[in-house]
Formats: C-alpha cells, sequence, structure tokens
C-alpha cells in the first residue's frame, strides 16, 4: 500500500501565505475530496504537491511513501508516482498525442528500456475506445484547438495510460457542461483501483457522482475545517457553505477580511 501524507503544511507566494498548516493522509484505493469556496487554497495544494516552482513552503512536508518529495522536480516527482490533471491544461502545438504519452511512459522506464511500438499503440487504442475518444486524435496536437471537454478527456486518457499511485484532478469539471461533467466522472470511476487513489478538488458534487468519496475535506481560508464523507459532500452541494462558515466563525472571518483586502488592492490598481 502506497501513502501521500501532507503534514502541517504551508504554503506562501511571494508574502501572501495561502496554505495553513494542512495536513492530509490518502492510501492507495481511497478516493478523496477537497471542496470549498473561490480563493480558499485547493488549487494551491494540488500544484504544490505536483512541484510548481511559484509556491514556496515556508514549513512543513509532503511525504510519498515516506519520503519527502519536497526536493525533487515536477517530473521526479511523476516518475515516483504522482499526477496532475489540471484546470487549464496547456496547448503544446507541434507534438502529437500519440508522441506525448509515449515520450511519458518513456521517462518512467529503466535506463537502456524501450517501449514496444505494438504493443504501446494496442494498449492505447483500447483506452481510447474505453473511453470513447476517435482514434484520429492520436495525430492531432496536445489539446491544440480541442474545446474545453476535449481537454479535460485529454487529461483523462494520460491517467489511464500512466496509471499514477495518486491522481490529483484539480478541478476537472471546471467549464464542462452537464454530460462533459458525467463523462468525466465515469471515466474516472472506470480507471479507479486498489492501485490507485484519487483526490478530486471541486466545488460541486457532479465530478462525484460516479466517486463517492470516503473522505470530504472542506477548505476555507487556507486550511481544512472539516472532514466527513460522501454526505458531506452532498450538504455542500445541496446548501452551499454557510453552514461551514456558521460553524467555523474564526475562519470564515479570516476569509472576508482576506477577501476585502483582495477587492482593495484591486481597487488601488485600478
Amino acid at each position: 500500500m502506497s501513502s501521500l501524507v501532507i503534514k502541517d503544511l504551508h504554503v506562501a507566494i511571494g508574502e501572501k501565505e495561502i496554505v495553513k498548516g494542512l495536513s492530509l493522509t490518502i492510501n492507495s484505493g481511497e478516493v478523496h475530496a477537497i471542496m470549498g469556496p473561490n480563493g480558499t487554497g485547493k488549487s494551491t495544494l494540488a500544484k504544490v504537491i505536483a512541484g510548481h516552482p511559484d509556491y514556496r513552503i515556508t514549513s512543513g512536508d509532503v511525504l510519498l511513501d515516506g519520503e519527502s518529495i519536497l526536493e525533487k522536480e515536477a517530473d521526479e516527482r511523476a516518475r515516483a508516482g504522482l499526477f496532475l490533471a489540471f484546470q487549464y491544461p496547456s496547448e503544446i502545438p507541434g507534438v502529437s498525442i500519440a508522441n506525448f504519452l509515449r515520450a511519458a511512459l518513456q521517462a518512467r522506464m529503466a535506463e537502456g528500456e524501450e517501449i514496444d511500438a505494438s504493443g504501446y499503440y494496442k494498449r492505447l487504442y483500447a483506452k481510447m475506445d474505453m473511453l470513447k475518444i476517435d482514434r484520429k486524435f492520436t495525430s492531432r496536437a496536445v489539446n491544440d484547438g480541442f474545446s474545453g471537454g476535449e481537454k479535460k478527456r485529454m487529461e483523462i486518457l494520460q491517467l489511464a495510460m500512466l496509471r499514477p499511485k495518486f491522481a490529483i484532478l484539480d478541478e476537472t469539471d471546471s467549464g464542462l457542461d452537464s454530460d462533459a461533467v458525467r463523462f468525466v466522472s465515469k471515466a474516472v470511476s472506470r480507471l479507479s483501483g486498489p492501485d490507485v487513489a484519487i483526490l478530486i478538488i471541486t466545488h460541486h458534487e457532479r465530478l462525484l457522482e460516479f466517486n463517492k468519496p470516503q473522505q470530504t475535506h472542506v477548505m476555507l481560508a487556507g486550511r481544512i475545517v472539516e472532514h466527513g464523507d460522501a454526505q458531506l459532500a452532498h450538504e455542500l452541494h445541496d446548501q452551499g457553505y454557510a453552514g461551514i462558515r456558521a460553524r467555523h466563525p474564526d475562519a470564515a472571518a479570516e476569509e472576508e477580511a482576506l477577501a476585502k483586502k483582495a477587492e482593495v488592492q484591486a481597487a488601488v490598481k485600478a
């Protein structure tokens, strides 16, 4: 069994602290959800785990199978078993999907090993068929000219091919219509299993339709303020965050103060 352990993590960008003492443990086979209003640090947490260089970790640690990954580059973390599906996937003109995925898989192999071309395409086509992705997409450049839904399907195809230990889905439902969200939710469910842990970062319950979280965590003002199960996610979807704010007035007051400060700064810049 693998584990991803976040220990009292504090993260800043510039002089602004965004994540403020967050702790979380995720084990193989588990589905976790992190929910919370905009600006609470959810996406920051995902990027920090993946190794984004713009964020400064002021204290705390992130352990993958007992080993700290904070000194590892993003590609080293990916080879160790981490995967991040982006909220806004980048376009890579000139690089075909087939070559991109092949290079990603090759990077995870031992030195001197080579991917068997026929076996690779057999597996790729099988995953594309399972996800109902037209095989013609293999020759298209990564996300170049893709719709929002097509980009998110490509993220899920990467997940299917790479089979990481820990998959972090950062608001994968963002910008998608109901049909596309339902597709992504079902696809993620088909890819989950005892060797894959999934952390779903979302505002809504829609992505959790086929991926019932064993644990739901609610972030407010940069920290996790409440834990629950799938029922908590349903409550947030149905009632919003008013109840959470009422139960955690100190964090709610801090959130309000931060929002007002951001408004003042925006007005000054304008």
